[in-house]
């Protein structure tokens, strides 16, 4: 029952998306399977602070990666302080607990020099509906830094080719506004020529007029970049990284990358300063008598 109220209140009041309260349902789900088979206990509301640490060290040791710990115990945390509001708790059983440290990893992004080659070079196949689609995905996922989410919920009434400019429905379902290129508007409108006849509103689609889902831009992404680089990683996400990465090369404000990204915070774009300083770092040793 609990858990239930707490999903709504996610969904509704905090706004969160389909995807993102699913992730929270089976985090809840994880401890609650864990303390029925460890303690013989269902009500989660009566935990305390030596099963949640009893409960890391499980998913610990289960090899599960600190990352995905973070966000289980994260989600727990998020629960018990939901309880407490509503006054079924004193005190979160979760406050206090150490979690494992995390690695920092530096985002995986592309050069500049093999994304202008895979738009400007690459044969995308655009005398057709398909290759016309497909081009449009890899310029819009690198040329706006939207999330994969993001895009594939983009309607065409979302797009004002008059301004050069794309409304965008981002997390917490937080409207923003995405200028495009003269270059990017220019795909757009000729896929819109090729676009099939569809019932849908949405800008993209698939070979059967249905909606773009995530896994087919994922295999449409991981094929065209592995044209031009060798990165294990060649994911949608990937040429967020880029975005973000290659407008602060270029001189572009922090906080003006945080607005476009749609990041709650500043902390979650400093991120992508990090490779700044690399590529720094590289001029340097590379250029200076003393490195």
């Amino acid at each position: 029952m609990h858990t239930d109220d707490f999903l709504q209140y996610l969904a509704i009041e905090k706004r969160y998306s389909d995807h993102t309260v699913l992730a929270y349902k089976h985090d809840i789900e994880s401890f609650v399977d864990y303390m029925d088979k460890a303690y013989d206990e269902k009500d989660i509301a009566t935990v305390h602070t030596l099963m949640v640490r009893a409960w890391i060290v499980e998913l610990v040791e289960s090899g599960l990666q600190a990352k995905s710990v973070h966000r289980k115990i994260s989600a727990l945390k998020s629960f018990y302080k939901f309880l407490m509001k509503n006054g079924e708790l004193k005190a979160s059983p979760a406050h206090g607990v150490v979690l494992p440290k995390l690695k920092k990893l530096l985002p995986t992004f592309v050069e500049e020099s093999k994304m202008n080659i895979l738009l400007d070079q690459v044969d995308f196949q655009t005398d057709d509906f398909s290759g016309k689609r497909d081009k449009l995905i890899v310029e819009l996922l690198y040329c706006t830094g939207m999330r994969l989410s993001e895009m594939v919920n983009l309607t065409i009434s979302n797009v004002d080719l008059r301004e050069n400019a794309i409304r965008v429905l981002g997390k917490g379902r937080k409207e923003r506004i995405i200028a495009i290129s003269l270059s990017t508007a220019a795909t757009i409108k000729e896929y819109l020529a090729y676009r099939i006849p569809s019932e849908e509103n949405y800008l993209l689609i698939t070979d059967k007029s249905a909606q773009l889902y995530e896994q087919f831009v994922y295999r449409t992404v991981k094929k065209y970049l592995g044209l031009v680089t060798t990165h294990q990683k060649r994911s949608p996400h990937v040429l967020r990284h880029s975005f973000a990465t290659h407008m602060l090369n270029n001189g572009a404000d922090l906080n003006a990358i945080k607005e476009l990204l749609g990041h709650a915070s500043l902390a979650a774009t400093q991120v992508y300063t990090h490779n700044s300083i690399e590529k720094l770092k590289k001029v340097y040793n590379q250029a200076h008598p003393r490195a």
